[in-house]
């Protein structure tokens, strides 16, 4: 009989509803039990994509023998890290203070029933194998330590709790915070890039998008040529290489190498959100077909496989793709070289084979070849005398070809939940690259997503976490708003809407009632009346998403600017200051944050352009130009309820108006006088 997990919405708490393990989903029924029975909580968290996950699932919560022992000496509960970030928040920092080790998921933790952590781990294999203690072995030492050993536990978990408090960022010395900081940013950030694959760090290799678009503004911003070759050849070996679905387009989770050829197969949209305003914003700084190519084959595979029908009353964006198939990693994307030469023409084959790498050794597994640039095409092109044209025709070709062969196999898991804070990451990538490539499907699709939000997460003046099915629910969490809001005013610049930007100052007060630390300034990540747990994070480190201190800061300054509302620049210059001990110390740590002291020194320009004429040949002009400090509205005719900023005349030609803080030029009657107000260096205008 299916367990309680059978009634979640998390697609990763279904997967286990066959468990024969007690399971319980994170909640009061659980901590009561665990309190009346006088028994630690065995905490499991990890997702749906996550293949370690699996590994442990498939050897120990689907074993008879270890459930009958999990069941005996354990209240179990298992969580979506996905649905639930604000627990791993809270037991990956338990996990980090108790083993002094990164943490990870699997991640398995050991707690009393008040939710204190006392021992834990990530993966634990059924039986002890390669120095790893043996999940069966380990779970009658930590109940026998739980029953025998209360004191020293009691004394740990005091320890515990008041280095808990000590991870809130101390305060400041209310000084002001310097423009070196940028430039400190970007010095650390140099030092360790990595000048022969590109990327930050060593392997693993993840995108880092958030960095690396720090790196571009401050190319744009100081003419940094070195910060927009960082960015340049990192971009570039990512589309050419392994970590990128050569076919089908989405980039994976991380690389296991340096080379960014074979990667952890899991495609999350969180990551590919970012990585599509990225890739656009790298194409108006460097206009490489390979950039623009990328952008939309990725574009296309979020619309084919990401996102729900809008028949269905959805429209919003799934979750993720497992990295496994047939409980293989890999195993849908890996081809061999006779696989491939059987789908291809003689002449399709000699292209390809040279340029994915067919023709050396296999990459992966030692028995397959998974599809990288290895051969530049116009190497190829001029080996077999071909012209560039032809040789792209013959690539083109084979790829849909491939595609095609491949879309048979047994697909990856598709998580599809839809979260409200990945939402919010792709509806800003979607709508950047619909800005800047001129693409009307890409905003429709953003637009679709936008609307499934504000008719399904939209609930009461209030945003809920997550959906799955219909089914709505989980109070929202910091960066479900902050993300939001961040996309609403992208979205806005190529498709203005009064309800959005009524919707948006409602996120910004929500942001201002339910989550800002009132005393100290910041944001904490749950809200005043999220549930009580262990503590309440507040921290602005950049991790696989943006911080959402950062993008709040970011983007509640850039509404309060464009509203004439002062209270949401101050709480973005509060959040800085919260935030200014940890930002001095390690800023490239903190590049959202980053941003929005940029825009705290100078603020955006803001552009409105009003007019009976062609407002959308103005946009497309200035799409054209890489300005990342700069909004632009054209606010059509008609439309009621501006703030004093966007309120201009509307006359039978298109004016703009430029606006920087309080301060707007006299209306601007040509494209090019205003293209020349928006491109001159700072203090030209």
């Amino acid at each position: 009989m299916p367990n309680r997990l059978a009634r979640e919405t998390s697609p990763y708490l279904q997967q286990h509803a066959e468990n024969p393990v007690d399971w319980h989903a994170w909640g009061d029924e659980a901590l009561e039990l665990a309190r009346a029975q006088d028994k630690p909580i065995l905490l499991s968290i990890g997702y749906s994509a996550c293949h370690w996950c699996h590994v442990m699932a498939h050897e120990s919560f689907e074993d008879a023998q270890v459930a009958a022992m999990m069941n005996e000496l354990f209240v179990n509960v298992k969580v979506d890290r996905e649905e639930r970030p604000d627990l791993d928040q809270i037991y990956q920092a338990a996990h980090a203070l108790l083993t002094r080790r990164n943490g990870g998921w699997p991640l398995t933790m050991f707690l009393m029933p008040d939710q204190t952590p006392f021992f834990g781990g990530t993966y634990f294999p059924k039986t002890s194998r390669h120095g790893m203690p043996g999940f069966i072995d380990l779970m009658p030492q930590v109940a026998a330590a739980y029953h025998d050993k209360r004191g020293e536990i009691e004394q740990q978990n005091e320890a515990l709790r008041a280095a808990f408090t000590q991870t809130l960022p101390p305060p400041a010395d209310g000084g002001a915070l310097s423009a070196t900081l940028l430039d400190e940013a970007l010095r650390d950030l140099k030092n360790v890039f990595d000048e022969t694959d590109g990327g930050i760090g060593a392997a693993p290799k993840f995108p880092h998008p958030a960095e690396l678009a720090f790196c571009l503004r401050r190319a744009a911003d100081v003419g940094d040529q070195y910060a927009l070759g960082m960015v340049r050849l990192t971009l570039k070996n990512m589309a050419e290489g392994g970590i990128y679905d050569q076919l089908g387009g989405g980039f994976c989770r991380y690389s296991v190498d340096a080379h960014w050829t074979i990667p952890h197969f899991e495609k999350m949209l969180y990551d590919n959100g970012p990585l599509l305003s990225l890739y656009s914003d790298l194409w108006l700084a460097d206009r490489q077909p390979l950039f623009a190519r990328t952008v939309s084959d990725t574009a296309a595979w979020v619309m084919r496989e990401m996102q729900s029908p809008v028949d269905a009353n959805k429209g919003g964006y799934y979750s993720s793709l497992d990295a496994d198939s047939e409980h293989v990693e890999g195993k849908f994307y890996v081809w061999t070289p006779d696989a491939v030469q059987a789908v291809l023409s003689a002449g399709e084959y000699a292209v390809v084979e040279p340029h994915y790498g067919l023709d050396v050794r296999p990459n992966f597994e030692r028995e397959f070849w998974h599809l990288r640039v290895a051969k530049p095409l116009a190497v190829i092109a001029k080996r077999l005398d071909l012209t560039p044209e032809r040789a792209q025709e013959l690539l083109d070709s084979a790829r849909a070809k491939l595609f095609a062969a491949r879309e048979p196999r047994v697909r990856p898991g598709r998580d599809e939940k839809m979260l409200a804070s990945w939402n919010a990451l792709m509806v800003k990538g979607m709508a950047r690259a619909a800005r800047v490539f001129g693409r009307p499907d890409w905003l429709a699709s953003a637009r679709n997503a936008v609307e499934f939000m504000r008719a399904t997460l939209w609930r009461d003046g209030r945003l809920l976490a997550t959906c799955k099915d219909g089914n709505a629910h989980l109070n929202a969490y910091l960066d479900d708003y902050a993300f939001l809001l961040d996309a609403l005013l992208e979205l806005m610049q190529h498709d203005f809407r009064i309800a959005d930007l009524e919707w948006a100052r409602a996120l910004a007060e929500v942001l201002l009632e339910q989550f800002e630390d009132r005393a100290h300034g910041g944001f904490f990540f749950v809200s005043h009346d999220h549930e009580r747990l262990l503590y309440r994070a507040k921290n602005a480190q950049d991790h696989a998403t943006p911080a959402g201190n950062g993008i709040a800061a970011l983007a509640l300054n850039r509404l309060g600017h464009l509203v004439g509302e002062p209270r949401y620049c101050e709480a973005a210059a509060r959040t800085l200051q919260a935030f200014k001990l940890p930002l001095e110390r390690q800023p490239s740590a903190h590049t959202s944050l980053c941003a929005a002291l940029e825009e705290e020194l100078a603020p955006p320009a803001i552009v409105v352009l009003r007019g009976g004429g062609d407002t959308a040949a103005w946009q497309c002009e200035i799409n054209r130009h890489y300005l990342p400090h700069t909004l632009v509205f054209a606010i059509p005719t008609g439309t009621a309820g501006l703030p004093a900023v966007l309120d201009k005349p509307a006359g039978d030609a298109v004016n703009a108006w430029v606006c920087r803080g309080v301060s707007c030029l006299p209306p601007i009657a040509g494209c090019a006088a205003l293209l020349a107000v928006l491109t001159a260096p700072p203090g030209m205008n």
